[in-house]
């Protein structure tokens, strides 16, 4: 379960990238966040996992405060934290499986990953995450050599090797085409469904939001404005996440089907 309470975060320009914001995500959930750019998304999902540091309030993670976690606390809240970012965050020129295996390293010592010395289990469950995203034929060359898609579906697989319990994706389609984005979509609903992960997604799109959500939390200038099940959406929540008084050029620059 994660809990934020009254969290907010001020840029040292005073800009306020979260504003007081309470709520509860529990465990299974398939969360997706919405709004427009600068609304506070990735704020959001980045302080969750403390890549940035929130200015006042707490968030908890299965009844452990990340905010106030230190060392090796710290380390094993976020060991169950796997991120997926917009632009892959792989090392290009080494093998998909060392990629996959980098996973690993919040079970290992630092020189130990350095030598690469993963163990047979570290190995079969690497193999079995990109098994899981059907590019296993894939493992042993290059990430450079992938397609947006593929490459992806690599970092997925490295958050199922870090056996995380929760996998934070930020923007995770953004960059691919509709195609490939429904096949990277299919795959996390799939792994939230069959392995209970929970799943807190950034999406820019409001259809993409309404297929896979369980819930949907719309962020407006760093405050909730609206959270509810996908099916309580309605094109007329959307247009106020979105803030936009001409509903219809709303709904034609997000992707709802009118």
């Amino acid at each position: 379960m994660i809990e934020l309470r009254n969290v907010s975060k001020v840029y040292p320009n005073g800009a306020r990238g979260l504003d007081r914001i309470d709520l509860q995500i529990d465990d299974g959930e398939f969360v997706v966040i919405v709004g427009l750019s600068g609304a506070g998304k990735s704020t959001f999902l980045r302080s969750i996992n403390r890549l940035h540091e929130i200015s006042e309030g707490e968030i908890m993670i299965n009844g452990n405060s990340i905010t106030k976690a230190r060392g090796n606390e710290l380390y094993r809240i976020r060991r169950d934290i796997g991120m997926i970012f917009q632009n892959f965050n792989l090392v290009r020129r080494s093998s998909v499986m060392r990629n996959v295996l980098s996973g690993r390293v919040g079970y290992h010592s630092t020189l130990k990953m350095l030598l690469g010395l993963f163990s047979k289990q570290d190995k079969a469950l690497a193999m079995d995450a990109l098994k899981r995203v059907n590019i296993a034929e894939k493992a042993y060359i290059r990430a450079d050599q992938l397609s947006g898609g593929q490459q992806q579906r690599v970092s997925i697989a490295r958050a199922l090797a870090q056996e995380a319990k929760v996998i934070l994706a930020d923007e995770p389609v953004a960059s691919l085409d509709p195609i490939t984005t429904k096949q990277v979509m299919d795959d996390l609903l799939r792994i939230n469904q069959e392995l209970h992960i929970t799943m807190v997604v950034n999406l820019h799109s409001v259809d993409l939001a309404k297929a896979y959500a369980s819930r949907i939390i719309g962020l407006n200038k760093g405050k909730v404005v609206f959270d509810g099940k996908a099916a309580e959406a309605t094109d007329e929540v959307f247009a106020s996440i979105y803030g936009n008084q001409n509903h219809e050029q709303t709904t034609k620059q997000i992707g709802v089907a009118k």
